[in-house]
């Protein structure tokens, strides 16, 4: 089998609230890769608030396609490794890596329709389900908004929870924390997330703190760029630190891990370079007894969850659009399951197709 070639499009998706008031929508810089057997691939990577999207797709079609076009599609590895020791002088992290993703998801959608099999079967299936946690909370809201974002999961069956820390006093975030698990009770996990807009110090205060409260985890409490920082704060509190939505490849998994910088990680399948390598991420950090919880793209995520041992959560977006695909993501009971359909089992609904692709 051969690819005979890769056509290129974007997608933009607007959000719905509450996530519309941060970014309007998001990006899709998306790979239909053919081959020669009929067999159509499709790939693609997604930017929050669509920020450098037009990069990406332009690195895709100079660098990559030219690359991939008349390989065998099977090789993932081989085309994987390809594409990583092209253009030796960019280094892949941020863009290159965004459009590496695309093909290499492509690919592996290629060999599980080639045997008429889902993507996790493939990879090794573990369990047949994974849980969900809620995500939202961003700072605008109010407490009782943050607590009815939360009962509106937990109605779903989801016993995680996640919202955002970042006000400008301390005092102030510890107190909505107080608020929100007093309202929630014990029996719903609360998870924290700094996006990184605090310093080390800052984050160790503020987690210390947070103890009593019980939190499952606190995200990103320093800079992605500053691993040593976040293993200082990982070290200073006994709130499990969680981190990686910003990190790219394994090698820069490997850098987290050996800082001790995490206990969970956070792997995005667009940043971190697609199926392949969040595969090896997720193997990885299990030697260490590290879990793995992905950022966002569930439908895609779920595959490589339900086929390592050490899962911990999938992450499922309040306000996500609906209408994107020709089957989306469903949470039952406070779980997700993974597509049963050929392939990674994703496709763009016709209507989405129609209604945001922006060009070619």
């Amino acid at each position: 089998m051969k690819i005979t070639s890769i056509e290129t499009s974007t997608v933009h998706v607007p959000n719905g609230p509450p996530v519309s008031a941060y970014y309007a929508g998001n990006t899709y810089v998306v790979a239909r890769i053919r081959t020669d057997a009929g067999i159509e691939g499709l790939g693609y990577t997604m930017l929050v608030g669509g920020m450098g999207a037009r990069t990406v797709r332009a690195y895709l079609e100079e660098s990559l396609v030219p690359l991939v076009v008349g390989r065998d599609p099977l090789q993932i590895g081989a085309i994987w490794q390809a594409m990583y020791e092209n253009d030796r002088g960019i280094r892949k992290k941020g863009i290159p890596v965004y459009a590496m993703s695309a093909i290499d998801i492509g690919l592996w959608d290629i060999l599980g329709k080639s045997v008429d099999r889902p993507v996790w079967q493939l990879f090794g299936a573990h369990a047949e389900r994974i849980p969900v946690y809620g995500s939202g909370g961003f700072l605008s809201y109010t407490v009782d908004e943050l607590v009815a974002e939360a009962e509106s999961f937990r109605a779903q069956g989801c016993r995680h929870y996640k919202f955002k820390l970042g006000r400008p006093n301390i005092a102030e975030d510890v107190e909505r924390v107080r608020q929100v698990r007093e309202a929630l009770g014990d029996d719903m996990e609360i998870l924290v997330d700094t996006n990184q807009r605090w310093d080390a110090a800052t984050s160790i205060r503020a987690g210390n703190m947070l103890d009593a409260y019980n939190l499952y985890w606190y995200e990103e409490p320093v800079l992605a760029d500053n691993i040593e920082q976040c293993a200082d704060v990982a070290a200073a509190i006994s709130i499990p630190v969680a981190t990686g939505e910003n990190e790219y490849t394994r090698y820069g998994f490997r850098d987290l891990i050996e800082a001790r910088a995490a206990q969970y990680l956070n792997p995005d399948i667009h940043r971190c370079g697609g199926f392949s390598e969040m595969l090896k991420i997720a193997h990885l950090a299990a030697a260490y007894d590290i879990r793995i919880a992905p950022h966002l793209v569930p439908e895609l995520s779920i595959s490589v969850l339900v086929s390592i041992p050490n899962a911990a959560l999938v992450e499922f977006l309040a306000g996500a659009p609906e209408g994107v695909w020709e089957h989306d993501p469903v949470i039952v009971d406070g779980h997700m399951a993974p597509p049963d359909r050929p392939g990674h089992g994703m496709a763009f609904s016709a209507e989405a197709l129609k209604r945001y692709t922006v060009d070619g």
